[in-house]
């Protein structure tokens, strides 16, 4: 039986103080972020849109916004894959990436987010607090509330919940 890593208490956040790896199912995508402010404060970014959750598979997404240059992704079998969504809110493509042999997803690049792009967290051992939530009209009734977290309506930074 293989050894169990999911948990993410058994991950100490220091040992991921200037980068932090996580790869996709099958291990031919390694992704490995630089940043030594990952868990310093806030930052990441839960996401309830429909398009978000479908590639989630969950009923939310847990996403990283960050600058491109501090994100390497290995593709050491070839198999990063790209979907361009059509079907956005804001009628602007965006591109998904994910990977071709286990369907992964690895992360997105969109307009909206001029030289970010949005790393897909699922893969990593261990996921920096969120910061802040896009369509979170879209949440259900029985998730819970995080506190502190920003929640707006439908796009990110636009108008917030009450």
């Amino acid at each position: 039986m293989p050894e169990l890593t999911g948990d993410p208490n058994q991950h100490d956040v220091s040992k991921f103080s200037e980068e932090l790896s996580g790869t996709c199912l099958c291990g031919s995508i390694k992704v490995t972020i630089k940043d030594n402010e990952l868990f310093t404060k806030p930052r990441g970014h839960l996401c309830h849109c429909a398009n978000c959750r479908k590639v989630a598979g969950s009923y939310v997404a847990s996403n990283l916004v960050i600058e491109e240059d501090k994100v390497k992704i290995d593709d050491t079998k070839g198999t990063l894959k790209e979907f361009v969504d059509t079907e956005t809110m804001s009628g602007k493509l965006l591109s998904r990436f994910f990977c071709g042999t286990c369907g992964n997803p690895i992360k997105s690049v969109t307009p909206a987010y001029p030289g970010k792009i949005v790393v897909k967290m699922g893969m990593f051992p261990r996921i920096p607090q969120p910061e802040f939530e896009s369509f979170a009209l879209h949440r259900h009734p029985w998730q819970a509330q995080h506190a502190g977290v920003d929640q707006y309506k439908t796009r990110s930074f636009g108008e917030k919940m009450n």
